[in-house]
């Protein structure tokens, strides 16, 4: 399954669910699912916060940038309501969660839990 998550810096494009919870629990290390739209004016406007918290991180973090919508099933396990929603997990468990951050410095404490 890691061959699925993107250890490149950041990207800004959501892309199509393609892992499945069995896939996301079964991971070792940390991952983040960042759940939401390329349409959803929520998920561009915390964009540059996210991207800095990211670049700041120093090592590329495994990440996912999950289209979320309506009955897709990743986003509904994970009880997502509202876009966009950050997951930050360790070894397939969630250590942190953000919901519409509105700092960098959020983005950043929480990446800084997976070390």
């Amino acid at each position: 399954a890691t061959t699925r998550f993107c250890t490149m810096p950041y990207t800004a494009t959501f892309v199509p669910e393609t892992l499945t919870r069995a896939d996301v629990d079964a991971t070792r290390g940390p991952l983040v699912l960042v759940f939401g739209a390329n349409w959803c004016g929520w998920c561009q406007g915390a964009q540059p916060r996210i991207a800095s918290a990211f670049a700041q991180a120093g090592d590329a973090v495994p990440h996912v940038k999950v289209e979320d919508g309506a009955g897709r099933p990743l986003g509904r396990s994970f009880r997502v309501k509202l876009w966009p929603t950050l997951v930050f997990l360790r070894d397939g468990h969630e250590v942190a969660r953000l919901v519409r951050p509105q700092a960098a410095t959020e983005v950043a404490d929480a990446l800084k839990q997976l070390a």
